[in-house]
């Protein structure tokens, strides 16, 4: 059935164009996945807090390669678009951001970030957001984008916080976990956006009482 209204976001935007560099201060950018990236990413995913809030592990350098190869793919099907944070001039990995299920029709995304160990502390992941959110809205033309977390995650809530994104409500038993289902914030942003410093909140109330409270973990 054909839509009534245009979509919000135009397929071109992906199928007809290159993925930007995007620039993030102090000589880092977001850059394409390259192939190259796969042995960082395999070192990244040693992390234990990595593993833990994206409940994923690579077993292998080449298993590390095609999660490589499948994010710089996703660009030109508009499914998803991957980008690595990276030193702009040496090239280093001290990253991802994506944005996943993308709707075009709605205008509508998920963002999602990393940060390797060695590259916490500097405020890496809130350019990083801050850059792709720049782009998102005043490139791409997207209407609302999401983003969610473990209320266990106070790091993460943190970032979102900082970089603009309401805290909108608690799905609960949202997502399962390695020890068991956890309930997940729901903050997003929407077009126009409104200044950043609208949304911050002190730094007392930045972490949910949740955050610090116990897993309940999955009954097997």
């Amino acid at each position: 059935m054909p839509r009534s209204t245009p979509a919000i976001v135009a397929a071109e935007t992906f199928s007809r164009a290159a993925q930007p560099v995007l620039p993030m201060g102090d000589g880092l950018v977001l850059r394409p996945w390259l192939r190259r990236d796969g042995p960082e990413v395999y070192a990244a995913f040693q992390d234990s807090a990595i593993r833990r809030w994206h409940v994923r592990s690579a077993d292998t350098v080449e298993e590390a390669g095609e999660w490589v190869d499948s994010w710089a793919r996703s660009w030109s099907g508009g499914t998803a678009a991957n980008w690595a944070v990276a030193d702009g001039r040496s090239g280093r990995l001290m990253g991802r951001a994506s944005l996943h299920h993308i709707e075009l029709g709605h205008g509508e995304a998920e963002l999602a970030y990393w940060v390797v160990p060695a590259a916490r502390g500097r405020g890496i992941a809130p350019r990083a957001v801050e850059a792709l959110v720049g782009w998102a809205f005043e490139v791409a033309g997207f209407h609302r984008l999401e983003l969610r977390h473990s209320v266990h995650n106070a790091q993460s809530c943190r970032v979102a916080h900082k970089s603009g994104f309401v805290l909108e409500g608690i799905n609960r038993s949202a997502g399962l976990h390695d020890d068991g289902w956890h309930d997940m914030h729901l903050h997003a942003r929407i077009q126009p956006a409104e200044p950043a410093y609208a949304h911050r909140i002190p730094h007392a109330e930045t972490v949910p009482d949740a955050a610090t409270q116990p897993v309940h973990r999955l009954r097997r």
